[in-house]
């Protein structure tokens, strides 16, 4: 079973919820920061790291006794990674989604595969929680491969996926495939707009949901409106509290710290996974 964490925007405390909940479920399961280009779980879980795996993208390598100067390369491209001057061809790498498509049609075999790395993967132990993470490379633009080598590690136990905030491409890969995905917002009108963008994107993707709402004693009540509006359960409701705030600021996941939010975690886990059978 996968249950995705995610938010339409950041700031709500996604990773707060995410680590918390790993941590009251008190049994074996994965861990998956699949925020690649901002990963934060670690920060509270404090795992060991044991391992670490580079994560490669393919690059076209030019050989320039092998071109004529066709420019089929260049014309098969759809992200401009290529331009051809007389018979140079430059490659563009950080334009290059590694498609493939100029290796494949040139017909001189004047472009082939090579490597550069994008990301790395790490992967640890926090008691009996295995933890994966990845992490792009400062710099790259291409999130949702690291994400693809993140999910393909993550066995066959549970899996708890803390994903990327928004609606883009990283959000779709993490959650693509979740049996259930805990939306986590706030009750202010960025909160409201962003929840109905990424409710929308479950949609399409045909993802069932539930809402947590941090900071629920502020703001108004427009999500909670939206919630009964689109049938969303709302499973948890977090108030604005400074021993929270603390925790957060400290390092200090808040279940290890207040048996009673360790009481609230474990019975969000429970409905969770109902939740999760039922859909």
């Amino acid at each position: 079973m996968i249950l995705a964490v995610a938010s339409g925007k950041g700031g709500v405390g996604k990773t707060t919820v995410a680590v918390n909940l790993a941590l009251a479920a008190d049994e074996e399961l994965t861990l998956m920061d699949a925020d690649v280009e901002e990963p934060n779980s670690h920060l509270l879980l404090k795992p060991v790291i044991e391992n670490e795996i580079p994560v490669p993208l393919m690059v076209p390598v030019f050989h320039r006794d092998r071109c004529t100067g066709c420019g089929r390369c260049v014309e098969v491209c759809a992200y401009h990674a290529l331009a051809l001057i007389e018979r140079e061809v430059l490659i563009f790498d950080k334009l290059c989604h590694a498609c493939g498509g100029c290796v494949y049609f040139c017909p001189e075999t004047a472009l082939t595969e090579g490597e550069r790395t994008i990301g790395w993967l790490r992967e640890g132990h926090a008691g009996q929680i295995r933890f994966l993470q990845g992490e792009i490379v400062v710099g790259e633009a291409l999130a949702v491969p690291v994400i693809k080598a993140l999910r393909s590690r993550r066995g066959k136990n549970l899996t708890l996926i803390d994903c990327p905030p928004g609606t883009s491409c990283p959000v779709i890969q993490a959650v693509r495939g979740a049996d259930y995905c805990l939306v986590v917002t706030e009750p202010t009108p960025f909160g409201y707009h962003d929840l109905r963008l990424l409710v929308e994107m479950l949609k399409v993707l045909e993802v069932p949901a539930g809402v947590i709402i941090n900071r629920a004693d502020l703001g108004d009540d427009e999500v909670e409106a939206y919630c009964r509006q689109e049938n969303l359960p709302v499973l948890l409701k977090i108030p604005f509290d400074p021993e929270i705030a603390h925790s957060f600021a400290a390092g200090t996941p808040l279940v290890t710290q207040s048996p009673r939010w360790r009481q609230i975690f474990a019975e969000l886990w429970r409905k969770l996974k109902q939740e999760a059978v039922k859909a």
